[in-house]
């Protein structure tokens, strides 16, 4: 059963929570980030980014760095800007985007519970990435960006959070770039924390939305942290993590689209005619992009001109859910086998576009500097849940969410 329970959040004073707060460190490069904090000297980027704070040119991955992390924490708690909750409390987090909100809960979950697979994963992570935050958590003694956890939906913890929003003032309400509302409310009754945590205790799963590399090496420093100390109790802050937990029923999964850097040598004509093997083509009825609005349908951009593809039956394994995702199908029965493109992770000649920037930024690209584009049908909450439950793994690049979980609105100290 899923352990999900209060903590002594470490968080800014009400009048720094949007100054404080921050994308989280793997959206954004150095030089990004070092410009999204000029003339912020409170903004998170300095713990999770702290080389825009050392000199240029400074190893990503040298010990200054994450010593540097660590002072800046340090520096936001004896500065006064941030300070550490009496009580341990659960927190609601809300955000709001394009008039649609999402509301979670935020909290500590178990690194049993993912040692044991009661927290399911649906990617690969990578050794170099998971090295990155061991030490970034080790250094700093904190989880410092939250896991996106998502859940099957809950009467008894939905009419909790809508009974506290309804009778509690939040304590921060702001807008962040983007134009994207942040609402946050303490809870701080024993009753309703214990209620909350009782109702998770009676969910079988947790699913790791967003934060596969996060919560690896969460774990991974909970388990040296044990290591240290062999005496260890399983109460003990380090057997925990930072996590937001939303109901799936909250969470909306956008488009991750595709571009292509040439044609592999291939005529537009030799091209449609390879891609007419595996789908049915037909020429977009309007002169806009083509946005798919059924699963197993794609745009393609070819020419200057928007086609609808459709996967032709026994194009795919209809059993089997990492088959039968519409990043799969297209991967298998064109990207692959016509435009000669094996790994997606590492060939250069494939970009990925999150849906947040639209269609247009598709044919921006392809006037630009690609020669193919390929709109999606978003992959759903129930492919992710189906993939995890069944221990596999989707292919890169099959979800975006927005908007993101803001760093530096809580910290949760290991000891």
């Amino acid at each position: 059963m899923a352990v999900f329970r209060p903590f002594k959040a470490v968080r800014p004073i009400q009048k720094y929570a949007a100054e404080v707060a921050a994308l989280p460190y793997d959206v954004m490069n150095s030089a990004e980030a070092k410009e999204m904090a000029a003339d912020k000297p409170y903004s998170f980027l300095h713990v999770d980014k702290a080389e825009i704070d050392l000199p240029e040119g400074t190893d990503l991955y040298s010990e200054q760095v994450y010593q540097k992390a660590r002072e800046n924490i340090e520096r936001l708690v004896s500065d006064g800007v941030c300070r550490m909750d009496e009580k341990p409390c659960l927190y609601i987090y809300r955000q709001t985007m394009n008039g649609r909100s999402q509301t979670g809960l935020v909290g500590c979950a178990s690194i049993d519970d993912y040692i044991e697979n009661r927290i399911k994963k649906h990617e690969l992570t990578r050794a170099d990435k998971e090295e990155d935050r061991v030490r970034h958590v080790d250094y700093c003694d904190a989880n410092t960006g939250p896991i996106f956890l998502c859940y099957r939906e809950n009467d008894v913890i939905g009419a909790a959070v809508e009974e506290w929003k309804a009778s509690h003032e939040p304590v921060y309400d702001f807008v962040s770039d983007g134009n994207i509302g942040n609402t946050v409310w303490v809870v701080d009754c024993d009753k309703t924390i214990e209620l909350v945590s009782g109702a998770f205790s009676g969910i079988d799963s947790l699913y790791i939305a967003d934060g596969h590399h996060r919560c690896a090496s969460a774990v991974r420093v909970g388990k040296k942290r044990r290591a240290d100390n062999p005496g260890f109790t399983g109460n003990e802050e380090f057997n925990y993590f930072l996590a937001v937990a939303f109901p799936k029923n909250e969470l909306e999964i956008m488009d991750y689209n595709r571009l292509i850097k040439d044609t592999n040598g291939l005529s537009e004509k030799e091209l449609l005619e390879k891609v007419s093997e595996k789908f049915d083509i037909a020429e977009a009825s309007s002169g806009s992009p083509y946005k798919p609005a059924e699963k197993h349908t794609f745009g393609m951009l070819l020419g200057g001109k928007w086609y609808r593809l459709k996967a032709k039956d026994g194009t795919f394994d209809k059993n089997d859910p990492v088959a039968r995702l519409d990043v799969s199908i297209l991967q298998n029965n064109l990207i692959s086998p016509v435009l000669g493109i094996d790994d997606p992770r590492t060939d250069k000649r494939i970009d990925f576009v999150g849906g947040i920037r639209g269609l247009g930024e598709l044919e921006r690209r392809v006037g630009e500097d690609m020669a193919i584009a390929f709109s999606m049908y978003p992959t759903t909450l129930d492919d992710l849940f189906d993939i995890a439950d069944a221990g596999q793994i989707m292919p890169p690049k099959s979800t975006w969410f927005e908007p993101k979980l803001l760093s530096g609105l809580f910290i949760h100290r290991l000891s």
